[in-house]
């Protein structure tokens, strides 16, 4: 479309274009849902890749190395690639075993017996791992190397003095896959009363525990935007509530949910939930889930629970209730505040002032690891009136020996909208257009003013003067880390000076000599505020006297 490139947003719904590429700016815009950035942000954003993989991943497609901290190649990478492939060739060999091997009857009525349609099994790629001690290995143990790579991939059991042999036999395999949607392992369910019962990859380069989701994939796959994650324990709960429905769910691989694993889920989602049986280990493991959450919860992020009926999973209560009955279950789940309340109390008496002491003291260590902000505030009010403490007492009573505490200040009223600042514009004008710096020969000295925003882009014709190279994408990553990164942004994806392309350079030279212009009389304005104040310091009097 003319100089830009017009899509479909990838990021929301529609039915007509309102998603633009400028190759010269390299910048992306959608019109419709505001998603906006660079080929590392559009990277970090589709396919959730964090900041070092975007930039590697574009390295590689444009065929540069990148240099790593400290001067050093990253020797973690040697191999890793060629391990993502075999555990993806391994996976291909359980789905046709599933379906070709003459001993796979079993598997089948296994998962029949589960209520799984085809459908379920496909979108997670299940398959059977035959019995037998080197059905795999046999398979793609073609040579040493590639026994040797099955034994690091953890598909495979090394023996000395012998070839290595199937750690998988005779089970149900459920692929792990990471978000990116390589598989990185597997778990595996026997079809008989064998020991362990579920088997799962060990720890290798690519696979750990405590930092992979079974399903997370899957749930990304069917909506990039999610309200909310589901965190239970098994396999077969998350395909269950996949077939039903409820494709937001994930499982932990055998352990307790981390700090990793929580991150990863409010990167694509603000709320989680975890569902747990209601028996004594079931509200054990929402005991840990809540301590692991505490620090997590800023920036309007949401944690609740939801316990099942004695004897009820996920798998049999979504079939007992059906999909909108459980969706209505986990909707009316129970706050993670008013879950860790509830355990408090019941470990004091609220009718005395010992008890109401003592649930202030049980209380301390857990909000001393709550972020500072809306959520902790709530706490801490849900905390006075239970222990029927003022607020200012309350904080007092909180606030740890020699930390003084900054309290929150009212929010001030709605600033009237004004027209866009000088120097704002001028930012903008740069923004879209930095080949002007390189244009514009000497420029202005815009000296130490006291306008907003000037240091800003002051930083941006430095910038541009060592970099005349650099476009719009450049300058935003340069900042990406800050908040002037993130206001950057803003001026990207909304505003486009008017300005025709002959005219460009004029503008911004005019612009440069106007706000130098304006400094010393911002400055002056300043002092004289102060002065009328009397706030002036001895070398302000002086400068002031010198300006008036």
């Amino acid at each position: 479309a003319g100089h830009d490139y017009q899509a479909r947003c990838p990021f929301h719904d529609e039915k007509s274009p309102s998603f633009t590429v400028s190759s010269r700016k390299q910048f992306y815009h959608c019109f419709g849902c505001g998603a906006h950035g660079t080929a590392i942000g559009f990277l970090m954003q589709y396919a959730r890749m964090d900041f070092p993989e975007a930039v590697r991943a574009l390295a590689q497609r444009a065929g540069v190395s990148v240099p790593e901290e400290g001067g050093l190649a990253r020797p973690a990478d040697a191999g890793l690639a060629s391990l993502y492939v075999l555990l993806d060739r391994a996976r291909q060999y359980f789905q046709r075993q599933l379906r070709e091997h003459p001993q796979a009857r079993r598997a089948q009525d296994y998962l029949q017996n589960r209520g799984l349609d085809a459908a379920t099994l496909d979108a997670f790629q299940l398959g059977y791992a035959p019995p037998g001690w080197d059905g795999l290995v046999g398979a793609l143990g073609g040579d040493e190397k590639a026994r040797d790579d099955l034994v690091q991939a953890g598909l495979a059991i090394a023996r000395s003095g012998a070839r290595p042999y199937d750690r998988f036999r005779d089970r149900v395999m459920y692929p792990i896959l990471d978000r990116r949607g390589r598989t990185v392992g597997f778990g595996g369910r026997v079809l008989d009363d064998s020991k362990p019962k579920y088997l799962n990859s060990p720890e290798t380069p690519v696979f750990h525990k405590g930092r992979e989701l079974y399903g997370l994939y899957q749930a990304q796959r069917v909506s990039r935007e999610l309200d909310s994650v589901v965190v239970v324990e098994g396999y077969m709960d998350v395909l269950a509530l996949a077939q039903a429905g409820l494709t937001s769910t994930v499982a932990t691989l055998g352990t307790a949910a981390t700090a990793q694993h929580l991150e990863q889920i409010f990167r694509v989602a603000p709320r989680v939930v975890f569902c747990f049986d209601g028996d004594a280990a079931g509200r054990k493991a929402a005991w840990r889930a809540l301590e692991t959450s505490l620090p997590l919860l800023r920036e309007g992020r949401q944690a609740s629970f939801v316990f099942l009926p004695e004897g009820e999973d996920p798998d049999t209560r979504v079939r007992r209730v059906g999909a909108e009955g459980f969706r209505g279950e986990l909707a009316r789940g129970t706050p993670l505040s008013s879950f860790l309340f509830d355990q408090l109390v019941a470990r004091v008496d609220l009718g005395t002032l010992d008890g109401r002491a003592r649930l202030v003291d049980l209380a301390r260590p857990f909000l001393a690891r709550i972020p500072q902000g809306a959520f902790r505030q709530l706490v801490e009010k849900r905390l006075a009136e239970l222990s029927r403490l003022d607020p200012a007492e309350l904080a007092h009573v909180l606030e740890p020996a020699g930390h003084a505490r900054v309290l929150p200040r009212p929010a001030p009223a709605a600033p009237v909208r004004q027209a866009p600042s000088l120097v704002r514009r001028t930012v903008t004008l740069l923004l879209h257009h930095p080949e002007v710096v390189s244009g514009a020969g000497e420029l202005p000295p815009l000296g130490e003013t006291g306008l907003p925003g000037v240091a800003v882009l002051r930083e941006m014709i430095e910038l541009l003067r060592a970099r005349p190279d650099l476009s719009m994408a450049g300058l935003l990553e340069h900042f990406r880390e800050s908040e002037t990164g993130r206001h950057l942004g803003k001026l990207a994806a909304v505003e486009d000076p008017a300005v025709p392309e002959a005219d460009l350079v004029q503008e911004f030279r005019d612009a440069l000599e106007r706000i130098a212009r304006q400094g010393p009389q911002q400055r002056f304005q300043d002092l004289a505020a102060r002065a009328r104040a009397g706030q002036l310091s001895e070398a302000e009097t002086r400068e002031y006297a010198e300006l008036c």
